[in-house]
Formats: structure tokens, sequence, C-alpha cells
């Protein structure tokens, strides 16, 4: 009998431990919401060492350390955000991309958009901002053909963009 009460005890203890790493988890989603980004880093990271959540923790790091313009830690959050489960998205390779071009690595930022413009259940939107980015990412590379193969496809997709016709226009003169 005492063996059993001792492993309910057991049990009960890391039910709550378990507990306390989804409690981080969800305090640190409410702390992005409320734009509290360093307390949100600090809850998503106590998540990530209970190990509650972890790959949505690293997500949660991500999207707080882009808000404080740390690109590197949020380029780096995201990547092991992939590696612990959390879902393959449009969304995590655009913000990856986007690390990457403020970090001045725009062939790695091309790479993560492609890779983002692959992945099933983007929106109309989302697709339309990588593919964007992405003749943004060969500009940046000094590779202009590239840069106006692909503005010609986003054109041809979005011929009402005032922008990408002007953008246009200056790929012409290179």
């Amino acid at each position: 009998m005492k063996r059993v009460v001792r492993v309910l005890i057991f049990l009960l203890l890391g039910m709550a431990l378990v507990g306390c790493g989804k409690h981080e988890y969800r305090q640190g989603v409410k702390q992005l919401e409320k734009g509290k980004y360093e307390e949100a880093v600090s809850h998503f990271e106590k998540a990530v060492e209970k190990e509650a959540n972890v790959g949505d923790s690293y997500r949660g790091i991500g999207i707080a350390r882009w808000e404080l313009e740390d690109y590197e830690g949020s380029g780096d959050a995201f990547l092991k955000a992939l590696e612990n489960g959390s879902e393959e998205t449009g969304t995590i390779y655009n913000f990856l991309g986007a690390c990457m071009m403020k970090l001045d690595r725009p062939s790695e930022a091309a790479s993560y958009y492609e890779q983002g413009i692959l992945q099933e259940g983007c929106s109309e939107e989302m697709l339309r901002e990588m593919r964007f980015n992405m003749i943004a990412a060969y500009e940046a590379q000094g590779d202009y053909e590239s840069a106006k193969a692909k503005l010609a496809e986003y054109v041809a997709a979005w011929p009402d963009d005032a922008q990408a016709v002007k953008e246009a226009e200056f790929l012409e003169t290179r």
C-alpha cells in the first residue's frame, strides 16, 4: 500500500510539473499578446526547460525576439521550433527569410522564402508577401536576372500591384 501511495505521489508531482510547463507556455502567449516581449521570452524559455510545448515555445520566442529586433535570436528560435516539432508553415519560413534579410544574408533569405512558398495552407496574402520578399532577396544578392524572372511571375499573378510595376521599371535599368 505504501508503495502505491508513493507511486501516486510521484505521478501527481510529475503531472504538476508538466502542468507548470504548460502554464509557462500560456503565460508566454499572454505576455506576447500584451506586447511584453521580454516577459514572454522568459516564460517561453521556462516552458522549454520544463519540456512543455517545446516547439511552440521556441516559435513564441522567435516572435518575441523579432519584436525586440533581435533578428539573430529570432532566427535561431524559429529553427529550434522546427527542430522540435513545431508545424512547418509559410509564416515561420517568412519570418526566417525576414530575419536573414535583416542580417544581410539574402541568399539564405531567398531559400527560406522558397521553402515557405512550398508549404501547404498558406494564405494568398502570405504567398504574395513571400514572393515579393524573394524578389528583394535576389536583388540584394545582385542576382537581377533571377529577380526579373520572379518579378515577371509575380506581376502575372498580381497585375494590380503598383509597387511591383514600379519595381519592374527599376529592374529594367539593371
